[in-house]
């Protein structure tokens, strides 16, 4: 088996995923970079073969079981396993999202990318996660699904906007990361949820402070945790998030 570490990272044609990526493989690693538009994914796989890192692409649309599947194959043909795999795909669902008046239409697309899709790759690929002597799972997530800080007497600043899909579709992740690691608690994945910061992407319209090279820090250092290593928390750049 190489010695060589493979990563999938979803969505990571751009901003942190992108990121990401390039972490990942200036750390050595060979990185699938997962991504539904073929042009996108072409384009950054030679933006990080240019840089030195071995990337290879992986058509994925991680709403849809055939893309995924065939994704399996794409990696499994590339290296025949993964040592970790980062679930950063995610929409907004569209703005705004008053609880009053929000589209319905807008709860479905959040959750269908931020937590069905998440699902569904995970268990796609834990198969070959399983042929990894250390996986690791990493779950973009975001504070804004912290419970705790959203019933905190905070501004908007800490809290984020209003939002009936997004927000809750990170806490619905979250949930789901906890049951997975009570799942492999006896096994050596280790999975996490990680919050990137407000990072400028096209995901909030470019207003994050942070840069998506910063954004990624948390996801590179889950994605690379020793063994033995923390399963099953939420954590940014400061420390741990409260649930």
């Amino acid at each position: 088996m190489s010695e060589q570490k493979i990563v999938l990272v979803t969505g990571a044609n751009k901003g942190i995923g992108y990121e990401i990526a390039a972490g990942l493989g200036a750390l050595g690693w060979s990185v699938g970079v997962g991504a539904r538009d073929e042009r996108r994914r072409d384009t950054a796989v030679e933006k990080l073969r240019a840089a030195g890192v071995d990337a290879f692409g992986v058509p994925l649309d991680v709403t849809d079981d055939a893309s995924v599947a065939a994704a399996v194959e794409v990696v499994t043909e590339r290296a025949g396993r993964l040592d970790a795999l980062v679930n950063n795909a995610a929409v907004t669902g569209g703005m705004p999202q008053h609880p009053t008046t929000v589209d319905l239409a807008a709860v479905r697309t959040a959750v269908e990318t931020n937590v069905i899709g998440v699902i569904r790759v995970t268990n796609a690929m834990l198969p070959l996660l399983r042929r990894s002597a250390s996986p690791r799972i990493v779950n973009m997530s975001s504070s804004v699904g912290s419970l705790t800080r959203q019933t905190s007497s905070a501004g908007a600043d800490v809290t984020g906007p209003l939002s009936a899909a997004y927000s809750p579709s990170k806490t619905f992740l979250n949930a789901v990361t906890i049951q997975y690691a009570k799942e492999l608690r006896d096994t050596p994945v280790l999975i996490n949820a990680a919050c990137p910061g407000f990072v400028a992407t096209d995901l909030n319209g470019f207003r994050g402070v942070r840069t998506p090279e910063q954004g990624a820090a948390v996801a590179i250092r889950l994605a690379t945790l020793a063994d033995g290593g923390p399963t099953g928390e939420f954590f940014e750049d400061a420390g741990m998030v409260p649930w």
